[in-house]
């Protein structure tokens, strides 16, 4: 450890934070009172060596990580959380924790790889009439057509948008998206199911193009009297969230491939095979088809009920395969084939080797395996696409 580096305060905190611990129960594992937490993070008292190790030992990050400069905080009300209300502190801060070292790793991938730009619209703004019609366009940009989008998360990376994983254990803390600057984020929980995870990236890239860095959709709540600012904003919150449906909705299922496609009677046996034309839920898919009229208000009610019943809504029937990064996949291989491996990169960044794999959809010691085998079978096999910024960048898109 580098003793000329003075210990950081907010690193702490932010350590403190990713492992969902308070300041009690850090100074119960640790042996001190909550005040001492307090003056160690508010940068008042420094721990001594000896406590020091004992906070590495508990936390499960390196000493080195405490003495790095300063992580630069999210703002939670640029984030597009879903619901605020039903998720604790401890697991709000947990999750934009993640989201400050995967900035920290995003740049540092960004220093020694050469990654798509971002090619996104900006709908805030424009002249759009509604959240389908921004679908609609920004599919129409990207050469899509009308085709279903087999990849989400290779489709997002193409375009210049950093997707990370997520593996928080609980369900209320889902996707969310943000802006950094120029740079846009997304990070999708690792325990939803494939189609789920689809329908949150389509979900959050609404948010990136009609939300830009979480604006409201309205100027007129902020100007109403403080007694009702609370409900406007949660009113406001409501009707962003009903955006981002809208949007995704309309993206990953195009208005006249539905139509095209539509059974004259749906039944929960018929969707269950028409799903896989655009890799979605059963649910999304009746929601779908009623927002588009095509079926009534009351066979909607009734398909629900279905659903319900059937357990569907827990558990998605013929499920596909999650999807992953191949941005990520590619940076691995090629660190790899130089003999760098995940533990190396933990050490550059000074970060625990789990928050590199939580980050990453598992990508690094399964990578590892896989390159290591295909390697001794196939010695003339061609290097990955993404390359080193030293060298010539192939194409990374989907």
């Amino acid at each position: 450890m580098n003793t000329e580096l003075d210990f950081n305060f907010r690193r702490l905190e932010l350590a403190r934070q990713r492992r969902s611990l308070t300041k009690k129960a850090l100074a119960e594992a640790i042996g001190m009172t909550t005040r001492t937490v307090s003056e160690y993070e508010s940068g008042r008292s420094e721990p001594p060596t000896s406590t020091l190790k004992k906070i590495v030992q508990v936390l499960n990050y390196p000493e080195a990580f405490f003495f790095g400069e300063d992580i630069e905080k999210i703002d939670c009300e640029c984030v597009s959380f879903r619901s605020m209300k039903a998720m604790k502190a401890s697991q709000r801060n947990a999750a934009l924790t993640a989201a400050e070292l995967a900035i920290e790793f995003n740049n540092w991938l960004e220093t020694n790889f050469e990654l798509p730009t971002i090619d996104l619209c900006n709908f805030r703004e424009s002249e759009i009439e509604s959240p389908e019609t921004a679908a609609r366009v920004l599919r129409e940009k990207w050469g899509l057509g009308e085709l279903p989008i087999k990849n989400m998360i290779h489709l997002l990376e193409a375009k210049g948008v950093k997707v990370f994983s997520l593996e928080e254990r609980n369900k209320e803390v889902d996707a969310f998206s943000f802006w950094k600057k120029d740079t846009a984020f997304i990070f999708l929980n690792t325990q939803k199911s494939a189609e789920r995870s689809r329908f949150d990236a389509a979900h959050e890239l609404g948010h990136l193009v009609l939300h830009k860095h979480g604006g409201q959709v309205s100027e007129e709540s902020g100007e109403q009297e403080d007694i009702n600012e609370e409900n406007g904003r949660k009113e406001n919150k409501r009707a962003v969230e009903r955006e981002a449906d809208r949007f995704a909705s309309a993206f990953l299922m195009s208005e006249s491939s539905v139509r095209a496609n539509a059974p004259r009677f749906a039944t929960i046996e018929n969707l269950i095979q028409l799903k896989k034309i655009w890799n979605v839920s059963v649910a999304s898919l009746v929601r779908r088809l009623f927002d588009l009229n095509l079926i009534t208000e009351w066979h909607y009610r009734n398909l629900n009920i279905e659903m319900s019943k059937r357990g569907m809504l827990r558990k998605e029937p013929e499920g596909i395969a999650k999807e992953k990064s191949q941005i990520l996949e590619k940076v691995f291989k090629s660190l790899w084939q130089e003999g760098m491996t995940r533990n190396d990169i933990a050490r550059q960044l000074n970060f625990p080797v789990d928050e590199i794999d939580q980050l990453t959809f598992n990508l690094a010691p399964l990578g590892t395996i896989i390159s290591g085998a295909s390697q001794r079978k196939n010695t003339n096999k061609p290097q990955p696409n993404l390359q080193e910024i030293k060298s010539p960048l192939s194409d990374c898109s989907n």
